[in-house]
């Protein structure tokens, strides 16, 4: 079987011309020149006589001897390019999939997936986002200013540390989910799950509370910002006898309606305490407790809660978030997405063992991570006001990991000075349009005496 050998570029064709050339005398190869050159180069004997004829009909035509292939190689005539005015007419909806979008556009679905990955185009992933009313984000940009501090360096103003804030939120975490993936072995059996019912899937909601870490300048951690996650349970005994367990014995209950009194109950008989006993001993006693806008929800005078929250010294004030504004939450802005995926790596068959894998899941995170959220909180605050109090911006990235490793991770993100002067002006025009909504004097407290322009 002959051995296919690899064709020649066309600087090795022109090497091979002047190594003939130089085995040349008046026009004339030198006897076994051709069969010389083919060993030398490692080509076919064919390929040598073509070469010499190229530089033979091009010495006779007076012409500088320069070899060039001769295989023109595929055009691909017929390749379809994309159309980009057609695809931009196209609705968000026809483009959802390969196979709508090759229906629409008139072409195979491979070739839509081709265009994908030489980056013709992007595939994109959308969520829906709150409905925002005039009034939300007005609100949203006065509690992004109120984060920032009094410092001012070169233009700039820094936010808050925000080391004396505790952000809490409801959670509800389920046995397992409704579809799951695995990577198996070809022979591997694929596991069978079943359940009575999907849409009653077991649950446990809890309460988490976290904080911002202290970390040293050496990278040691002081504090890790974790103050505890409280489940919405109750101890009962069982009603009859079964396979998996005894009449009387003790279950965990997941109580099915979390009302008022019993977070009220939650927030004076265990997080209290619980915040009290583990608040670092350097660390402002005055301590703001921030809380979304649900219902259930206690309110910031409630007397029950302040008799037993200000007292040993402490301080505690609870504020709530702007409405429809997760993004201003550490649990939901990254926190509860974390330990949601630590809780799915570990199997639950009971409601004791789903609870004590939630709160393995929980001490599992590492407090580094914790303060990074923290950092991209300020840099959600840092969009909100760019985007004069809307959510239509992507969150922040600024490479925390590579930042940390290098030793320059920022304790605060800045703010531009300029982007604060537009946007106090932006909200003393809207504010007064809609009848004074808002108190611009405590969000122009403590910036600096940032005056705005007129």
């Amino acid at each position: 079987m002959a051995i296919e050998r690899p064709k020649l570029k066309d600087d090795e064709r022109n090497k091979v011309a002047q190594w003939l050339l130089e085995h040349s005398s008046a026009g004339k190869l030198q006897h076994g020149a051709k069969k010389e050159a083919a060993l030398h180069f490692k080509v076919n004997l064919k390929t040598i006589w073509k070469i010499w004829s190229q530089v033979s009909h091009q010495r006779a035509c007076g012409v500088p001897v320069e070899v060039k292939s001769i295989r023109k190689g595929c055009l691909h005539k017929d390749k379809k390019h994309i159309d980009v005015e057609k695809v931009k007419k196209l609705s968000v909806l026809e483009r959802s999939s390969l196979r709508c979008m090759s229906t629409h556009l008139g072409v195979s679905k491979s070739l839509i997936h081709k265009w994908v990955k030489e980056r013709k185009l992007k595939p994109h992933t959308n969520a829906i986002k709150p409905f925002l009313t005039p009034q939300n984000r007005l609100c949203r940009l006065s509690w992004s200013l109120k984060q920032l501090s009094s410092l001012s360096e070169d233009g700039f103003i820094q936010f808050q540390s925000m080391y004396n804030t505790i952000h809490i939120d409801e959670k509800w975490f389920y046995l397992t989910k409704t579809k799951d993936r695995y990577y198996l072995m070809p022979d591997e059996v694929e596991p069978y799950r079943t359940c009575k019912s999907k849409r009653y899937i077991e649950k446990i909601m809890f309460m988490c509370a976290v904080a911002r870490p202290i970390i040293d300048e050496d990278g040691t951690i002081i504090f890790d910002g974790k103050l505890g996650i409280f489940p919405f349970t109750t101890t009962e005994p069982a009603q009859r006898n079964s396979k998996n367990r005894s009449k009387g014995t003790m279950e965990v209950k997941p109580i099915a309606a979390v009302t008022k009194p019993i977070i009220r109950a939650c927030l004076i008989k265990e997080m209290v305490p619980m915040f009290k006993a583990k608040w670092p001993k350097m660390s402002s006693k005055h301590i703001y407790i921030q809380q979304d806008n649900a219902k259930p929800h206690i309110k910031a005078n409630d007397p029950d809660f302040l008799a037993v929250a200000n007292n040993d010294g402490f301080k505690f004030q609870i504020v709530c978030q702007p409405a429809n504004s997760p993004d201003t939450n550490v649990n939901d802005l990254g926190f509860f997405r974390a330990i949601q995926t630590l809780k799915d790596q570990k199997p639950a068959k009971n409601m004791e063992e789903l609870l004590e894998n939630v709160k393995a899941a929980y001490e599992e995170y590492p407090p580094e991570k914790l303060n990074s959220v923290f950092l991209t909180l300020q840099g959600c605050y840092h969009e909100i006001i760019k985007a004069k109090g809307g959510n239509n911006y992507k969150i922040p990235h600024m490479n925390k990991d590579r930042l940390t490793r290098q030793g320059l991770l920022p304790r605060c993100i800045q703010v531009e000075e300029a982007l604060v002067r537009d946007s106090l002006k932006f909200l003393q025009m809207e504010s007064s349009e809609e009848g004074d909504i808002l108190n611009l004097e405590d969000v122009i407290e403590g910036l600096n005496q940032v005056e705005i322009a007129d």
